[in-house]
């Protein structure tokens, strides 16, 4: 039995080898020579680590915060820092943005098989394990960006709250949210599982909740409170770049607002974002209560989902903060499919809108990215609903399951053990 267990996870991680080997190859086709005639829209070959380069004097060596500004929060800054660095360890003077690019496909790529082996591990169950292994969005997003990062913690949080270890999930989500500002739509929840869990008495109850948060709050202080305090202006230039920046072409407000439903400035968006945000929020964790009050870590899922179409901005990687979650938490698998298929059109349709917009051909125009964007939208609200009415995958509830039948006494634990062998 050992054996074939380790020929399917030698298969999953040749798989998931395949999926990020296209994944660097994709972001890496176009390199040679520099991005000439907006191949890097036409192609969708596009990374934010080639300009952030030069940009961002990643080239230089120069200190994140301290030395230069930088719109990331302080995990990423230090990760980019950090790849910088490496980059020219490796390369010496042939050090450029092609290489910085690869070692950061390559840091990635191992958080991707990171997070691999923390889902099996978890014991979730092989076809899900082939879901992540063989993820259109890896290939799309391993070598986009930084944001793995978060989305690695995002994981370790969310298998942590299945375990019941909230305040370190708690902490984990912190961390998450010092890398970008996503994980903290799982915060409320976890300090809602540690206020609500069964066998404590209500003080109990108030102080594991509070724990939970402090717990998140210190695991983010840690990693900001030095930098703010040493450069407090560029420290907070992430905060001030997301409350100032406009909209994207395929973020909900402006889809509206280019179709001449709603058109609003920045500050309209902000505010409409976040009360969208709390109503819907509070409507999911409502209606998702009598199902999944023993696991409400399990409606950070639709939350996420949620909480992307409603922002003001929805980059095409963030199709790949959810991509994991649902892996994990989707009752069933073929929506999710269908938010991947919707993905890829919606990513090729914001890079052919900016293509045209440098007087490239293929072209499309906000129409074409409305109707991409839409279509991505209604299939994100199907799965919200599903994740909120039908019941979690099974491998979810097995942990509970196990834990019940270890608190059997005597005879009826013993033949709980029997059943299990069986």
């Amino acid at each position: 039995m050992r054996l074939r267990i380790d020929r399917h996870f030698r298969a999953l991680l040749a798989v998931l080898a395949v999926t990020c080997l296209l994944g660097f190859g994709f972001k890496q086709h176009c390199m040679p020579g520099g991005w000439t005639d907006s191949e890097q829209y036409l192609t969708g070959c596009y990374s934010d680590a080639v300009p952030f380069w030069t940009a961002r004097a990643v080239d230089k060596g120069s200190i994140p915060y301290l030395q230069t500004p930088i719109e990331y929060p302080v995990l990423t800054g230090a990760a980019i820092w950090i790849e910088g660095a490496a980059t020219h360890l490796i390369f010496g003077r042939e050090a450029n943005d092609a290489k910085f690019l690869g070692v950061v496909t390559a840091v990635n790529i191992a958080l991707a098989f990171l997070i691999l082996w923390m889902f099996r591990r978890a014991g979730m169950d092989r076809r899900r394990l082939w879901w992540w292994a063989a993820a259109p969005p890896l290939i799309l997003y391993v070598g986009h960006n930084w944001d793995m990062i978060a989305v690695t913690l995002a994981v370790w949080a969310m298998l942590l709250a299945r375990e019941g270890r909230l305040i370190r999930a708690g902490a984990a989500a912190g961390l998450g949210v010092a890398a970008k500002l996503f994980p903290i739509v799982m915060l409320p929840l976890f300090a809602l599982s540690a206020f609500l869990g069964q066998g404590r008495g209500w003080w109990q109850r108030v102080v594991r909740a509070g724990w939970v948060k402090l717990a998140a709050i210190g695991a983010w202080l840690a990693v900001n409170l030095p930098v703010a305090l040493l450069a407090p202006a560029n420290w907070s230039e992430f905060y001030r770049f997301s409350q100032a920046r406009g909209g994207t072409v395929a973020g909900t407000w402006d889809v509206l607002g280019n179709l001449g439903i709603l058109q609003l400035g920045t500050p309209g968006k902000n505010l409409l974002a976040a009360l969208a945000f709390a109503i819907g929020g509070a409507a999911i964790i409502g209606l998702g209560w009598r199902r999944h009050h023993a696991r409400l870590w399990l409606l950070s899922t639709p939350l996420l989902a949620w909480f992307m179409l409603t922002n003001k901005v929805y980059s095409p990687q963030f199709d790949l903060w959810l991509w994991p979650m649902l892996v994990m938490t989707a009752p069933r698998l073929w929506p999710v499919a269908l938010f991947a298929a919707t993905g890829i059109f919606a990513y090729f349709a914001e890079f052919w809108f900016l293509a045209g917009m440098d007087g490239a051909w293929p072209a499309a125009n906000t129409l074409d990215v409305a109707g991409a964007a839409a279509a991505r939208a209604l299939v994100m609200l199907w799965l919200i609903a599903d994740c909120v009415r039908r019941a979690p995958p099974e491998w979810v509830t097995l942990p509970l399951a196990r834990q019940a039948e270890a608190a059997l006494p005597g005879r009826a634990h013993r033949k709980g053990a029997r059943r299990q062998e069986r």
